[in-house]
């Protein structure tokens, strides 16, 4: 697709089950150049990039559907070259190192602004990410990670005891507390 002035536009798939932040950002990127194509689930996406493979793309990692980490597959394998960006508030290790060897050139944590986006999509190969300006404490790093596995045992508190391997008790006086910033 060529815009007004001639140039072409670079095509840019965003996958997000959080409507308002997928529109959002498919029009701050939009005045950033690309022609944004946008799903909601996996499986939209998925068609997406079998209908057309973008040449970029940002994808929440958690979905309704599944992993977005499909969809960072599905795209690698339509087409090695294009740039995916991984966006998660569920973040850690293993998730990361999964989306970079699926293709993923970053991995950001909701919730990312446009600007972050757009630079970690045209970051050079050689380019290192910035460090964050206000990195996240070792009690908030606990706490998202109790989260998670919360979450991954469908909020059932005995079950995500024993995966985390602590007494059921401090898990809900955990539970129970606001985040620590």
């Amino acid at each position: 697709m060529t815009d007004t002035s001639g140039n072409t536009q670079q095509s840019l798939l965003l996958v997000d089950d959080d409507r308002p932040f997928l529109n959002r950002l498919g029009r701050a990127m939009e005045t950033r150049g690309f022609d944004v194509r946008m799903a909601e689930t996996v499986a939209e996406g998925i068609a997406q990039i079998k209908a057309s493979p973008p040449d970029y793309a940002v994808v929440d990692l958690r979905l309704t559907d599944g992993s977005g980490l499909d969809v960072i597959e599905a795209l690698h394998q339509a087409r090695p070259e294009a740039r995916a960006v991984v966006l998660t508030g569920y973040g850690n290790l293993a998730t990361a190192v999964s989306a970079v060897k699926l293709g993923a050139i970053d991995y950001l944590a909701k919730p990312a602004d446009a600007d972050a986006v757009y630079g970690a999509l045209m970051a050079g190969p050689d380019q290192r990410a910035a460090l964050p300006e206000n990195p996240m404490s070792a009690d908030r790093v606990r706490w998202e990670h109790i989260q998670r596995v919360y979450e991954l045992c469908n909020r059932n508190v005995s079950e995500t005891a024993r995966q985390l391997n602590m007494h059921r008790r401090t898990l809900q006086r955990i539970l129970a507390k606001r985040a620590p910033r």
